[in-house]
């Protein structure tokens, strides 16, 4: 199974931008991770395999919304209110065997290629 990410781009300051992740095949647990230039990667959010359970870092809380189709084999990261501190590499991360919303990378076995995210002040 393989992800492939979309939908970055550039955007000014308190914008929106809506991230698409789509599997060759089906998984279970999908996450976000963003890395800005010069940091670690970092927990943005995830949901579970059904959809209804939902988990997010507090920086994004309230702005950020993950959703997924799975007739689609699809999640998405819709970002509203944007940041320029929210600048940074998105990657999305399914898991093959991991049913539940994880924070932590080594619940996820795949990872997409990343797609870039720049928010202007």
């Amino acid at each position: 199974v393989q992800l492939q990410a979309s939908g970055g781009g550039l955007v000014q300051a308190g914008g929106s931008l809506r991230l698409s992740c789509t599997a060759s095949g089906r998984t279970y647990a999908m996450g976000w991770f963003r890395q800005a230039p010069g940091k670690e990667r970092e927990f943005i959010a995830a949901i579970n395999w059904a959809g209804g359970s939902t988990y997010y870092a507090d920086s994004v809380k309230g702005r950020f919304t993950i959703s997924r189709d799975n007739a689609k084999n699809t999640v998405y990261l819709q970002m509203n209110s944007l940041k320029p501190e929210d600048t940074a590499v998105y990657y999305c991360a399914g898991s093959l065997t991991y049913a539940s919303s994880s924070a932590s990378e080594t619940d996820y076995n795949l990872w997409g290629q990343g797609t870039l995210v720049t928010v202007s002040s």
